[in-house]
């Protein structure tokens, strides 16, 4: 999988969150109406990206800044028919290092309970339990989870 960085109004980008979005219809009953800004996906304090098998767009994710040394995680997704293939593993790993690049020692996320395989990845890939917070903070179907950037990957991001 090649691994882009594209804006947040991009084209590709806006028909994966379409597809984001019909998928939490269909665990959820309804879109997350979240507020997100495309500003926020914009260097030098976030990223969007998108992972291409092909021509053929496959998964996305991006980070924001969270706080001062800490950016959240949000829209990761892979498409129905690609997943399975650690797409999403191979997405998530080069968001952590992309964010300790720019300079973030701490990630952290909010998936839904209804998301098993999200949450089966990220406690794979590190993370753990923390404190709820942002829009979701009060929602019974939330998990929330962190992960600090350990010193030897800020060091090889740096390097």
């Amino acid at each position: 999988m090649r691994i882009r960085a594209l804006r947040y109004s991009d084209p590709v980008v806006r028909a994966l969150e379409d597809e984001l979005q019909q998928e939490y219809v269909a665990r959820y009953g309804g879109d997350d109406d979240a507020p997100i800004s495309p500003e926020e996906f914009e260097p030098p304090h976030g990223e969007f990206l998108v992972g291409f098998l092909g021509n053929e767009p496959v998964a996305s994710g991006g980070f924001r800044r969270y706080d001062t040394g800490i950016a959240e995680i949000k829209r990761m997704y892979v498409s129905h028919e690609h997943r399975g293939g650690g797409h999403a593993r191979r997405l998530l790993a080069e968001l952590e290092a992309r964010a300790v690049s720019a300079g973030y020692r701490r990630l952290v996320l909010e998936t839904g309970t209804k998301q098993p395989e999200a949450i089966a990845l990220y406690t794979s890939s590190g993370y753990s339990d923390t404190e709820p917070f942002g829009y979701h903070a009060h929602s019974h179907s939330s998990r929330y989870f962190g992960k600090d950037l350990d010193l030897a990957s800020r060091t090889a991001a740096q390097s």
